[in-house]
């Protein structure tokens, strides 16, 4: 910064004739180290980590951030390489699609980058785009012997924490979150239900039960056994 202008921790001192370039200058450096500072703070946990075992522990002592916050820059910013990170776009941008596969993150960039979109806006298009028939995921799949495959659409709600918590486990596996929801419960099922004479046993409709119910199978995963792994990308 100038040399006339002091910055302090709560404050901002200007000169009184500070010129009218110089203030809009200033203005624009103060905006882009406040933009910055999120994905420098995620690149910095994620150093940590990689060689700091108390890395969170260090950061709530020099940050003085919560520990929910610091967790959510390290994780977008592992979510996102350098490349792949759209300067003109907001970190906020970045961490509404950092749950989702790596085509479906670009193609969203791309769209609130093209258009203009603020943060809301991005979500809504991507909720709006999940409400259509046509790209809602097939999440069920009945079928007997002699019976042509069956797919309907399965919808419940979730709390924010319980998604980004499902979120983080699906891109740990390279899934989409539909994908991992399916793999989950396709593998924990069998060690879980029990149907009589052959029958194939139904998952809970309601919605509380029906998340509740996967989050307990996600739970209980070593006894499940490992996840499958995820089809290659083409």
């Amino acid at each position: 910064m100038n040399a006339s202008v002091v910055a302090r921790r709560t404050s901002l001192d200007l000169p009184v004739d500070l010129p009218l370039d110089r203030w809009r200058s200033l203005g624009t450096h103060i905006a882009v180290i406040a933009e910055s500072s999120s994905w420098w703070l995620g690149d910095w946990l994620i150093y940590g980590q990689a060689h700091y075992p108390d890395r969170y522990k260090i950061a709530l002592a020099d940050t003085s951030l919560s520990y929910q916050t610091l967790r959510n820059y390290a994780w977008v910013a592992g979510r996102f390489g350098v490349a792949r990170r759209r300067g003109r776009l907001s970190f906020q941008h970045h961490a509404e699609v950092a749950g989702l596969e790596e085509r479906a993150q670009d193609h969203w960039l791309e769209q609130a980058e093209r258009h203009g979109w603020s943060r809301n806006e991005l979500r809504r298009h991507i909720r709006e785009s999940l409400r259509a028939p046509e790209s809602r995921p097939p999440v069920e799949a009945a079928t007997r012997p002699g019976q042509s495959e069956k797919q309907a659409a399965i919808r419940f709600k979730i709390t924010t924490e319980r998604r980004i918590r499902w979120q983080k486990a699906a891109a740990n596996q390279g899934q989409a979150l539909a994908e991992w929801i399916v793999a989950v419960l396709d593998r924990c099922a069998p060690a879980t239900v029990r149907p009589a004479d052959g029958a194939t046993a139904d998952l809970p409709h309601h919605p509380v039960l029906a998340g509740r119910a996967l989050e307990e199978c996600g739970a209980a995963r070593a006894r499940c056994g490992p996840l499958e792994p995820a089809a290659p990308q083409p």
